[in-house]
């Protein structure tokens, strides 16, 4: 049978009744009140003494004849009572400091000292919860598995926790050192030269080349740093896992495409009358086998950009403007009956060192999407100058359909399509900036995408101005590879 609304839990408080907490703050209210009123009572009763005090010498100075006995009388007792008033603060200074022998000072001064005393009793509190508040944050920060190490700004070592120990090899009684005389890596100290702006690093930890790291650096109040390094090992291997898995299948599927293409065109070939609908299947056949040979070479390519490191034999002073103009020319034939208008500002004189086999790559995929992706009659713009602060800056920019916001950041990605239909009949692989991110980074330069919807693109790559060379300083290594694809296997 439920119960009534207007008729009470049975758990509720009964009326009047109030918990612990409230109880002991009532009590100790009450104890203040009574001690207040004690004091007072107390000055009262010194102050009715004091005056009787006065009047009993001002009565015995008007006995012996003396004038003035009453004003002397009232001059006894304001003396009096300011005579005891005296030695109450006296003793009340004595007091002060905290003491555990409750010497207690009677009248208003006791008040004072009572308020003291609860002052007091207060900042130990507070200092006994700070303490263990301090002792709970450290034991939380030694229990994190990323390591954590807070720096002075003339890096020295300033706190710890274990991980920290045990990732970067440092001892708990190298506090005081400078880390970067600790962890002696070359990539770590140019890190660390760069300050808090840089992006994480990854390195191998000190003294276990199987084990990798990931550093960043944080500011740490006004003056301190708060250096964060996290296992990244097992998420290396699982990289290595795909990238090889995706090599290992590119490779395997080489092979028998190839074969497939070369059978279906042979049959494309034959001079023997074909029936329309077979002619239709093998075209279809050979449009899709071409599509898929495109996408291993592009899988291997990556593969192969993102597992090795450049060898600086490779890097050659590059003649970007010879690399371009047959960039154009198979630009012009894709854009076939369509007419875009292809335009460029190239910088004949401006050399750059680098790789040309991937800076051709790079450039083609990014003059080729613009071609694919804007309308007929459109405009593409290709330049390939100094910006401002003297960085080469090589830019595609298009009158095409714009991308949304929301898909900038994942341009870059494996496979990403904002329409997968479109792509398709276009003939893209998804796989074109993501081999343009990686040639950018080969070359310590950045791929920066602006985009409006409805109004068109603009891509640049921008490299470092140290990368610049003028192109009568030095012979220069010209790349004639025409085919319009990456150039590499």
């Amino acid at each position: 049978m439920s119960q009534p609304d207007d008729v009470p839990a049975l758990t509720a408080s009964r009326p009047g009744e109030a918990d612990p907490a409230t109880r002991r703050r009532r009590a100790r209210e009450a104890r203040r009140v009574q001690a207040r009123l004690r004091a007072w009572r107390e000055e009262f009763l010194l102050l009715v003494g004091s005056v009787l005090v006065g009047a009993l010498l001002g009565f015995w100075i008007a006995q012996a004849g003396v004038p003035g006995a009453w004003a002397w009388a009232v001059a006894l007792a304001a003396l009096l009572y300011a005579g005891s008033l005296l030695l109450r603060v006296a003793y009340l200074a004595r007091s002060l400091p905290i003491s555990w022998t409750r010497r207690r000072t009677w009248g208003v001064p006791g008040l004072v000292q009572a308020r003291q005393r609860r002052q007091i009793r207060a900042w130990h509190r507070r200092q006994r919860r700070l303490i263990r508040l301090l002792k709970r944050y450290h034991r939380s920060a030694m229990s994190v598995p990323d390591a954590m190490v807070v720096v002075t700004e003339d890096r020295e070592i300033e706190w710890l926790n274990d991980a920290a120990a045990e990732m970067l090899g440092i001892n708990p009684t190298d506090q005081g050192l400078r880390i970067d005389n600790l962890v002696r890596a070359p990539a770590f100290v140019d890190w660390l030269d760069h300050g808090a702006d840089q992006a994480p690093l990854e390195i191998r930890a000190p003294g276990d080349e199987t084990r990798a790291l990931s550093l960043r650096i944080e500011p740490y109040g006004s003056d301190r740093y708060l250096l964060i390094g996290r296992d990244i090992t097992a998420l290396h291997r699982l990289q290595g896992v795909r990238q090889d898995f995706v090599a290992n299948v590119s490779h395997e599927l080489r092979t028998p495409l190839t074969v497939l293409a070369g059978y279906v065109e042979t049959l494309l070939d034959t001079d023997e009358e074909m029936d329309p609908q077979m002619h239709r299947i093998l075209s279809n056949m050979h449009q899709q086998s071409d599509r898929m040979r495109r996408i291993v070479e592009d899988l291997l390519l990556l593969s192969r950009l993102e597992t090795s490191q450049p060898d600086e034999e490779m890097f050659e002073p590059v003649d970007v403007a010879g690399l371009i103009r047959p960039i154009l020319a198979d630009a012009r034939l894709l854009s076939g009956e369509e007419g875009h208008r292809i335009e460029s500002d190239i910088d004949a004189d401006l050399c750059l060192h680098g790789v040309p086999r991937e800076l051709q790559s790079a450039f083609s995929n990014l003059v080729f999407n613009a071609v694919k992706y804007t309308p007929a009659g459109g405009r593409v713009a290709v330049g390939w100058t100094l910006d401002a602060k003297g960085r080469p800056v090589f830019e595609v920019t298009d009158s095409g359909i714009g991308i949304e916001a929301r898909h900038i950041p994942r341009l870059t990605e494996r496979f990403y399509r904002i329409d997968v239909g479109r792509s398709r009949s276009r003939g893209g692989t998804g796989l074109g900036l993501a081999i343009v991110k990686h040639v950018a980074l080969r070359h310590d330069a950045r791929l920066k995408i602006e985009s409006t919807p409805g109004k068109g693109s603009r891509f640049r790559v921008i490299f470092p101005a140290e990368r610049a060379i003028p192109c009568g300083a030095t012979p220069v290594g010209t790349s004639t590879d025409d085919s319009g694809r990456d150039g590499l296997d």
